[in-house]
């Protein structure tokens, strides 16, 4: 009897060891996935920005891409609706891919990395959408009329 008490005490110990071994690897797993969403304004008054994975949104501004193979230096640029408030975030990206195609002055881009106390975002991902693409078309003069259009007398 007490040997087979021995067995399962070993064995409720390897289980126990594996199951502490699983949900450490989980919660580390999860902590370095998550991120955090700011805005380059919120970004630039938050102290604990620096300890953070952020993601940061905002326009690319004319002329500042300097990409060179996998990797790009630019500016993004934020403007509050509200006060017109101009914010802008000088990005490096260091990725494994270059930019996506859609990459282009006035995009919308969304970046993934590190904020550092020199004020530059190092990107490790980014995503970038083209506006023009995604612009409705302007209505043209002679353009047939919407079909639930109707013509008055």
């Amino acid at each position: 009897m007490s040997q087979s008490k021995g067995q399962i005490i070993k064995f409720g110990s390897a289980i126990t060891v594996i199951v502490f071994a699983l949900c450490y690897l989980a919660w580390t797993g999860v902590q370095e996935s998550k991120s955090y969403y700011m805005t380059i304004k919120e970004l630039h008054s938050d102290p604990s920005a620096y300890t953070k994975r952020l993601r940061v949104g905002g326009n690319v501004e004319p002329g500042s891409i300097h990409q060179v193979g996998t990797t790009a230096d630019f500016v993004l640029v934020e403007v509050d609706p509200k006060t017109s408030e101009r914010s802008t975030l000088r990005v490096n990206y260091k990725g494994t891919e270059p930019p996506p195609d859609t990459f282009k002055d006035n995009a919308q881009a969304l970046v993934l990395g590190e904020f550092s106390k020199d004020g530059t975002f190092h990107a490790r991902e980014i995503q970038a959408k083209c506006a023009s693409k995604y612009a409705a078309q302007p209505a043209t003069a002679g353009a047939a009329p919407s079909p639930s259009g109707a013509k008055g007398n």
